[in-house]
């Protein structure tokens, strides 16, 4: 058995396990990672030069009328089927609907939102454009749950109107249940988290709305 013997000295090794090129590939690549700045976004969704003052001030207006608006939601109590234990349930202390400015009101002519929460039939479907006529704009509607999305589980039935977008206009679809293979995903109706959901986007969404800009334009 022959022994290794090495030609450096002691002191030639210990220089050679401590040098950079040695210790390059013990070096942390986390040692190097810097937080990524996070990009000023103001609040208007309206970038206008404040040069053009007349451009300016309206779209000032629009971002303080957008602000009302999607802080204080008025949605209408139309439940038609069991999407509607979904909806009450979000008025209750669990959810709380409250804390985003969403208030039920039992009038249209106080309301700015309706949400057909189940099943629209051709016997109810002129009583809900008659409600939506009488709702004072700009307004919004919510179509929740699969029967009133495309008819659902009632799709082929001789009374019900195959989504309610055949009706009135629709700013949010709210998914139910899909089969697939014989497996049921999502459900119905849906859970009030998702209704909940639908609501911060069509806040999202009032946001963006350009009602004074397009009346200066026009």
């Amino acid at each position: 058995m022959s022994l290794v013997k090495f030609s450096l000295p002691a002191t030639s090794l210990v220089r050679y396990f401590t040098s950079t090129s040695a210790l390059s590939n013990k070096i942390d690549p986390r040692d190097n990672f810097k937080p990524a700045v996070e990009e000023y976004k103001p609040y208007s969704p309206f970038q206008v030069r404040p040069s053009n003052k007349l451009d300016y001030v309206i779209a000032r207006m629009d971002d303080v009328a957008n602000w009302a608006r999607k802080n204080s939601i008025y949605p209408l109590t139309f439940g038609l089927a069991c999407c509607a234990v979904e909806m009450m349930h979000i008025a209750a202390p669990r959810y709380d609907m409250d804390r985003f400015g969403v208030v039920f009101r039992a009038s249209p002519r106080q309301a700015d939102l309706i949400i057909v929460a189940g099943t629209l039939t051709n016997k109810m479907a002129p009583a809900l454009r008659r409600i939506w006529d009488q709702m004072c704009g700009p307004k919004w509607a919510i179509s929740m749950g699969s029967c009133a999305n495309g008819g659902g589980y009632y799709h082929y039935s001789y009374s019900v109107v195959r989504g309610c977008d055949r009706i009135i206009p629709i700013d949010i679809y709210v998914p139910g249940m899909l089969l697939f293979f014989s497996i049921l995903f999502l459900g119905c109706p849906p859970t009030a988290e998702a209704l909940m959901y639908a609501v911060l986007q069509l806040q999202k969404k009032i946001k963006y709305m350009r009602i004074q800009q397009e009346w200066y334009r026009k």
